[in-house]
């Protein structure tokens, strides 16, 4: 971890993406991070809550300054996502799978999420891993796991969080120095997701079923439908066929 990183902790929180903005707002510095024990308003993409059970999870927000185009959002959300499993993985000995865009998944279960938002001349990078939770909810039980359920024993949170904030790091230089394609790459070789996975994609207005055929240079999934079409995948909810 950079020793100079700016690191901003608090017991309770409505969002660490909301603390993390107004401190990028500010002038805060690549790498800044905020940290809390709970969030009351976390939120994930489309506007759906997280769920930030006091001092279970690890619920971090980075700001990021990247010499890339407006229009990387996606990729910087894979990379991500692989910075994420590599963490996880380095902590725990977990294997873990990624759910395009964004899902990190033990045992098919949900347990760790990433939404990346751009401001004017930053990303906020919200990292959300549920860690020592031991339930959750009836609506998100069937749903999510935790790295102490996969395991059965707890975790150190703040070791997770050094581990998650040096491959952050790492995976941004790759970004930078690499590019798209080694980012697209990592992710293909860590997702399950990425080529020939049965899904079906909610797209709101309605749903589609066919077989994942990579990723496009944008980052954004192709799915081969059954009459051998090509769909673009910009946003939807991924889930196993």
């Amino acid at each position: 971890m950079s020793p100079e990183r700016q690191i901003f902790r608090f017991a309770k929180v409505a969002s660490t993406m909301q603390e993390a903005a107004a401190l990028a707002a500010q002038g805060s510095p690549h790498g800044t991070a905020v940290v809390a024990d709970e969030q009351t308003a976390g939120v994930g993409r489309h506007r759906h809550s997280w769920h930030s059970e006091p001092a279970s999870g690890l619920y971090v927000s980075i700001i990021l300054r990247l010499p890339l185009a407006p229009d990387a959002l996606p990729i910087i959300t894979l990379a991500l996502g692989v910075a994420t499993a590599e963490a996880i993985t380095e902590t725990t000995g977990l294997v873990c799978d990624i759910r395009w865009p964004n899902d990190i998944m033990l045992g098919g279960r949900k347990s760790a999420g990433i939404l990346v938002q751009l401001m004017d001349n930053a990303a906020i990078a919200g990292i959300g891993v549920n860690v020592n939770h031991t339930g959750f909810p009836p609506g998100l039980a069937g749903e999510a796991t935790s790295l102490r359920i996969a395991t059965n024993r707890s975790h150190d949170r703040e070791n997770l969080l050094t581990c998650l904030l040096a491959s952050v790091d790492n995976i941004c230089d790759i970004l930078t120095d690499g590019g798209r394609a080694a980012i697209l790459k990592m992710f293909s070789d860590t997702s399950s997701y990425a080529t020939g996975k049965r899904v079906q994609v909610d797209l709101g207005d309605r749903t589609i079923h066919g077989v994942t055929a990579g990723l496009n240079d944008s980052g954004f999934l192709l799915v081969r439908k059954p009459d051998s079409t090509i769909e673009t995948i910009i946003a939807g909810g991924v889930r196993p066929a």
